[in-house]
């Protein structure tokens, strides 16, 4: 009963923490309109979480060894629930940024700690069920974030999104203080690599303000985008070299040694890219393309994220008795390049079934991946580079994540831009198409009163817009084919993974984080 309890809680801490990656995204406008900030502006309170996730989850082991699991991971819950609940009392937007900052720190903690403790609780004979049951988090975090933001900001107020973590926070800080021990193995932590931490944090906060705000500010046309790409290309490479060098690193790169875990960080890599860029781009699609309102935006995608959740412990199934990892990560792989081949096909007629439809595919894609490509990720290390291991390859998936949203933001407005044109060429009086239309809109506006210039001004804006809707519905076509190419282009990267394993199924053994 008291480890059941546990496992509630460190599953419930990790959703809470990945929820709140994607949370927002629908509610980027209300928190603009209500703070009075632009949209850009309003990004930054994605921008500022996803950058102390990404700085604070490969400093994990460190951490832990240095203040003890248990002090840590309370003392994380801790922060996480208190600088939620300051970001829903922020009144200004720029406060609200340096809250969601001081959030993702508090959060950074909470996935890899639970992953550590769920697979301490199952025993290295039931590793396959474990990852899985981990997986559920992993995959739900994201997917279910939209849905619930969506509810929340339609029937509510924004301030509720970060409000909600309060209640649950407190139950799983109580429940922590009352369950968790230190692991029995503790790893003693002779000296603190201050510069290897500096230099992180300010290599990895470079990179990831450049990956989230590039597109928005024109990218190289902005000076502190410059400034800011050569400070990070020059503090992560002095990082990797320090970090080789030195005796106790904050970051041992040395684990990287291992072919299978390097492979594997590069597909795992790829899955952020395809999890966080698909879980981006379907709501915006719906509701500025499809105009769905946010909560049927939110509940297309709860369909799949149920049905993954029994794909998750298939996965891990199949792995138990012996199926080839190959297999499961294949039928993983092909499943997510049918979802963005669907997708890619989608017209302004789809409705919430037909995309709820395609997702499910992305859902038992990503399900099938999660739980062997975990395993593959330290299944070649030794115990004690194992907590390393992981660590890194959770801030892959993060890191996947930036950079695909990155690249498809820049990617979505080249492809609108070419699609407008194209489409505008094509308006023209000789066009009896489009003329016919002019007319009939012009018509419609004449008929409730008003000039013929004023009508014809507003028919033209409708055309206009609807120019635009049909270009951004193009693009994002785009944009979900670009997502299946790249899985198609990794898959060939699975046989030197698997090559060594021949039908082997990886043993995952996890201790701290």
């Amino acid at each position: 009963m008291k480890n059941t309890i546990l496992l509630i809680t460190v599953i419930a801490a990790a959703i809470m923490e990945l929820i709140d990656t994607s949370i927002v995204n629908v509610a980027l406008s209300h928190m603009s309109g209500n703070l009075g900030s632009t949209l850009e502006d309003t990004s930054w309170v994605i921008t500022a979480y996803a950058i102390a996730n990404i700085i604070v989850i490969p400093m994990t082991s460190f951490l832990t060894n240095k203040l003890g699991r248990r002090n840590y991971y309370i003392g994380s819950i801790i922060a996480f629930t208190f600088f939620s609940a300051m970001c829903g009392l922020a009144s200004n937007i720029w406060t609200l940024v340096a809250f969601r900052f001081l959030q993702g720190i508090g959060g950074g903690a909470l996935l890899s700690v639970s992953q550590a403790i769920v697979f301490e609780i199952f025993g290295k004979e039931k590793q396959g069920a474990a990852s899985a049951l981990f997986g559920i988090g992993v995959f739900l975090g994201p997917t279910i974030g939209p849905t619930l933001g969506g509810f929340i900001t339609e029937n509510y107020s924004w301030p509720w999104i970060f409000y909600i973590n309060i209640p649950i926070g407190i139950a799983v800080t109580v429940s922590s203080i009352l369950l968790i021990t230190e692991p029995k193995i503790k790893v003693k932590v002779k000296e603190v690599d201050w510069t290897g931490i500096l230099l992180l944090i300010i290599g990895i906060g470079s990179l990831q303000t450049v990956l989230e705000r590039g597109e928005t500010d024109d990218w190289f046309a902005a000076n502190y985008i410059i400034a800011l790409t050569v400070t990070a290309v020059i503090s992560i490479i002095v990082f990797i070299w320090w970090e080789l060098k030195i005796p106790n690193p904050v970051i041992d790169l040395r684990v990287l040694k291992s072919k299978t875990l390097t492979i594997a960080a590069i597909l795992t890599f790829v899955t952020g890219f395809g999890l966080f860029t698909s879980v981006f781009l379907t709501p915006v699609l719906a509701q500025r393309v499809l105009l769905f309102p946010p909560t049927i935006t939110g509940l297309i995608l709860l369909p799949g994220a149920v049905l993954a959740i029994f794909g998750l412990m298939f996965s891990a199934s199949l792995l138990k008795k012996g199926v080839s990892p190959l297999i499961i990560i294949s039928a993983g792989f092909i499943l997510f390049i049918i979802f963005n081949w669907q997708m890619a096909g989608m017209n302004l007629n789809a409705g919430p079934a037909d995309l709820a439809a395609s997702l499910i595919y992305r859902a038992l894609g990503l399900a099938l991946l999660t739980v062997p490509l975990t395993a593959l990720a330290v299944s070649g290390l030794d115990a004690k580079d194992v907590p390393q291991g992981a660590a890194l390859n959770n801030m892959m998936r993060q890191l996947g994540g930036s950079f695909g949203i990155a690249i498809i933001n820049t990617y979505v407005a080249n492809r609108f831009g070419l699609h407008r044109n194209d489409l505008v060429s094509n308006i023209n009086i000789y066009n009896t198409n489009f003329t016919e239309r002019l007319n009939k809109v012009t018509q419609y506006f004449l008929s409730r009163g008003g000039s013929a210039f004023d009508a014809q001004k507003k028919a033209l804006a409708v055309i206009n817009n609807s120019v635009d809707r049909q270009s951004f519905l193009l693009s994002y076509l785009d944009a979900y084919l670009f997502i299946g190419l790249l899985f198609l282009l990794a898959m060939p990267l699975l046989l030197l993974v698997i090559k060594r394993k021949k039908q082997t199924a990886p043993v995952v053994i996890i201790s701290d984080h």
